[in-house]
């Protein structure tokens, strides 16, 4: 027997080991804040905290199965623990621990946050809410002044009684993080806007020392860019969303979870809206979950990538790119309905006779490398690339490669060269880095390459908001005229797809539809492809028999063209 091994036999065989053995099983003194044994793991508490969008505002339970990939999630989670706090005036209480689920039908990050945890089988669950619309956090939530609803000790108070309440049932828990969503109100007062970093970093710094938890970690959620706000005020809502990064970046424990790019609720008249709505919530529950699994080693992991390359050693390959916002995208698609559509039930397969790589939600997905064909949207979504790349595989023997890059957030200024107030946003350089970078892969894999067109759908957004809507055509020219001047392709081709504008007294003298068509008269190169005719479409968006729609009729375009 070797000296290791004798030392190792003799420290298992003398009375230290049974006192390590206690020491290790029970672990470090602060993972337990309760009375109770540590005989079990446990519960994982997590604070939820802001304002409507946080409270879940315009949202409705009974839209849940709406959206294939939740639903469910308007039945009571048993398994989680929910403690509530919610509204300003009339405030809603659940003054005990139920299960998670709607509070007045109203629909919240938390439930999908649960769900989407639980999946990954992190342990017991237990959340605590209060929030409350319009609320300030360098008023309401300030920790040394607060004003207004108070709501700062008004959180305090909540979490204390919830703890409590699970001491007095001999719960063993652990603080485990707070999930943030606030902002949007602190824009309209200057004041609050400058020291928006300012406030957060005091806020998370005050909340930890008044709990008693210095490294509880911190989840602040983005801004949505593709509200009403996010378009007139985006200056505005930029120096919130700055100050959020600020903090996050100089806070080693706080996370920026990019929110941008989820649903949004479409209002009336003109679809445009303030709030997530029910599809938003669900989707940024997922994004908080997502971003608390990366601090915990789990989570998303890139799709695979080809097993191998489907095309020979100099073959010349053409090369498509389909770009735009929200319906290409494909926020309203989902892959679970398409067994119900007869001539669509297998695009949900993997096609690798053609390349496909992505960049999506502005980039808050990306491919590693080139994939084969099929649905990859982060909620199982997904855009017209599909029946696209389908259509143009049964037509077409030529080799294909798809290179798909979109914001569902963005509006055509983000887009443009010159792009806009908030730099921040703008998506050009990417946007044509992209390409270059799609066409320098397939050539160093021994390929010619063709650009066989850019194909883009005309931004739904701009569409409902006059002043974006007035200048759309201009931008979207100089798009064109700048990525063909960048790429060195003068005859590069533009498919430009475009739905019914918003149809509204206040928007219908703008005639964007006039306006595009005198635009490809002039450029030969420019294919307009109304599509004014698609089913299921709900104001702004196309649902999934939609979208299936709109990539073919992007196909059909181009193997119409001369």
């Amino acid at each position: 027997m070797s000296l290791p091994t004798q030392l190792l036999c003799f420290f298992w065989g003398s009375p230290w080991a049974s006192l390590f053995l206690m020491l290790f099983l029970a672990g470090p003194p602060w993972l337990t804040s309760s009375r109770a044994s540590t005989t079990s793991p446990p519960v994982k508490v997590f604070i939820f905290a802001g304002q409507s969008n946080m409270v879940g505002s315009d949202s409705n339970a009974d839209h849940i199965d709406r959206f294939p990939p939740f639903q469910g999630l308007h039945q009571a989670q048993s398994e989680v623990r929910f403690w509530y706090c919610l509204g300003r005036e009339q405030k809603q209480r659940s003054e005990q621990w139920v299960p998670l689920g709607p509070v007045n039908n109203l629909v919240g990050p938390e439930l999908s946050f649960a769900a989407h945890l639980r999946e990954h089988s992190v342990g017991s669950l237990a959340i605590i809410k209060c929030a409350a619309g319009g609320t300030h956090l360098g008023g309401d939530w300030n920790p040394d002044q607060p004003s207004g609803f108070k709501m700062y000790p008004l959180l305090l108070d909540e979490i204390k009684q919830a703890l409590g309440q699970l001491q007095e049932q001999g719960v063993t828990y652990q603080l485990e993080g707070v999930v943030w969503h606030q902002g949007e109100n602190d824009m309209f007062e200057p004041h609050y806007m400058a020291r928006y970093g300012e406030n957060l970093t005091h806020f998370m710094r005050r909340l930890r020392n008044d709990l008693s938890s210095p490294t509880l970690p911190f989840f602040i959620g983005e801004l949505c860019t593709k509200t009403i706000w996010g378009m007139d005020l985006r200056p505005r809502m930029a120096a919130i969303s700055r100050g959020q990064q600020q903090a996050t970046q100089e806070d080693p424990l706080a996370y920026y979870v990019r929110n941008a790019h989820v649903g949004v609720e479409m209002g009336q008249p003109v679809g445009l809206h303030y709030h997530y709505g029910t599809l938003g919530q669900l989707e940024q529950g997922v994004e908080f979950a997502e971003a608390y699994l990366q601090t915990i080693d789990k989570g998303r992991s890139a799709n695979a990538l080809l097993k191998s390359w489907p095309f020979e050693a100099g073959d010349p390959i053409d090369l498509f790119i389909l770009a735009g916002h929200r319906n290409m995208e494909g926020e309203w698609s989902f892959v679970q309905e398409l067994q119900a559509i007869p001539d669509s039930k297998g695009l949900a397969s993997p096609l690798p006779s053609v390349a496909y790589k992505y960049w999506l939600g502005g980039g808050v997905r990306a491919s590693a490398g080139w994939e084969a064909l099929a649905p990859s949207g982060l909620y199982d979504t997904f855009g017209p690339e599909v029946s696209f790349g389908y259509r143009l595989r049964e037509r077409v023997k030529q080799p294909l490669a798809i290179l798909k890059f979109t914001h569902s957030g963005s509006q055509i200024i983000d887009w443009s060269p010159e792009g806009s107030q908030t730099p921040e946003r703008n998506l050009y350089p990417k946007f044509v880095s992209a390409i270059r970078h799609a066409l320098q892969e397939l050539r160093q894999c021994g390929h010619e390459v063709r650009l066989a067109g850019i194909f883009y759908h005309l931004g739904e957004n701009d569409m409902s908001f006059a002043p974006y809507r007035a200048k759309s055509i201009d931008r979207l020219e100089r798009l064109m005229v700048q990525t063909r001047s960048d790429l060195g392709l003068p005859d590069l081709r533009w498919y430009v797809s475009q739905q019914a504008p918003t149809d509204h007294v206040d928007l219908n003298n703008i005639d964007v539809t006039g306006a595009l068509a005198q635009l490809a008269e002039k450029d030969a190169h420019l294919y307009h492809v109304p599509v004014f005719d698609l089913p299921g479409q709900d104001r702004l968006l196309f649902k999934t028999s939609g979208i299936l729609q709109l990539g073919r009729r992007l196909a059909d375009a181009y193997l119409d063209s001369p």
